[in-house]
């Protein structure tokens, strides 16, 4: 694990960043717009100085969140009293946060920085409010899934239900879709696709949960 930031993307638009913070491994991304100098941070989990630190000469337009555990909010309140930025999360989710959200999301929305625009999926499963936001060829999963399988669930109708989640709105998308999620390492949805079609037709039910993998699983 690094407090490193990682730049993923970087073009004339925008550029957009990773950093993997203590002591869950879990990812904070930042979306910068490089035209007007706005900014987006998904989800706060850790490490609030060295985000502060990256985005000091930007204006924190949104902080979007993709869900409500502990270890993605871990520095929400102190970031959002100190930027004022719009905090962003779907509804199902709005009573896990530290504090209250300025905007109640519900999958479908646009949201806009500067010349950079995010597309809303609500994926359920991980939790009920669980989203993920696609900005060009890059979808930022939160814990609806990883390299390798889904998010993990605490029951088989959750499990049922990230699954669907995941036919429905994340493997409909182009197979260079690159998957940053939540906690680890970036993947490709072609590679997940396979994957995910192989470990549907080996199984006559989809009665798991936990943590499950398209290769192997346990309750």
């Amino acid at each position: 694990m690094t407090s490193r930031i990682q730049e993923i993307k970087k073009d004339d638009q925008k550029a957009l960043l990773r950093l993997e913070t203590k002591p869950f491994g879990t990812n904070a991304y930042m979306i910068i717009c490089l035209q007007n100098n706005e900014s987006i941070l998904i989800d706060a989990p850790g490490s609030a100085e060295i985000i502060k630190e990256r985005l000091i000469n930007t204006r924190v337009k949104y902080i979007l969140m993709t869900h409500g555990h502990m270890d993605h909010v871990t520095d929400l309140k102190t970031l959002h009293n100190d930027w004022k930025a719009i905090l962003a999360v779907h509804n199902a989710d709005a009573e896990k946060l530290p504090v209250k959200a300025d905007q109640l999301l519900k999958g479908g929305e646009q949201i806009k920085c500067g010349s950079v625009e995010l597309e809303v999926l609500h994926t359920p499963g991980h939790t009920p409010g669980s989203l993920c936001f696609k900005v060009d060829d890059y979808l930022l999963a939160g814990d609806t899934i990883f390299p390798g399988g889904p998010g993990k669930t605490a029951s088989t109708g959750a499990f049922k239900q990230i699954m669907a989640s995941i036919e429905e709105k994340i493997m409909i998308l182009p197979d260079e879709t690159v998957i940053l999620p939540g906690h680890g390492e970036k993947t490709i949805l072609k590679t997940e696709r396979e994957l995910f079609k192989a470990f549907k037709s080996a199984r006559k039910d989809f009665e798991l949960s936990g943590d499950v993998s398209w290769l192997r699983s346990s309750t």
